[in-house]
């Protein structure tokens, strides 16, 4: 598994804890909802600002394992 599919599946996995959509989550990080999904699926590599936006809006952290 690669290093953004492995940011994506966090990502999902925390939003979907917190019980948020990706629409809610996009609007709290004020990114797109595309961006949003597209992070979540590891389709591109998002600017690690982005990366932090997102997480900040759901007041957490993430930690990857290589």
């Amino acid at each position: 598994m690669n290093i953004r599919t492995k940011i994506g599946t966090k990502i999902r996995q925390l939003r979907e804890r917190k019980g948020l959509t990706q629409e809610e989550l996009a609007e709290k990080a004020g990114v797109a909802r595309r961006t949003v999904a597209n992070i979540e699926l590891g389709a591109f590599n998002p600017k690690l600002e982005t990366v932090n936006d997102i997480v900040e809006a759901m007041d957490a952290t993430i930690e990857i394992k290589e």
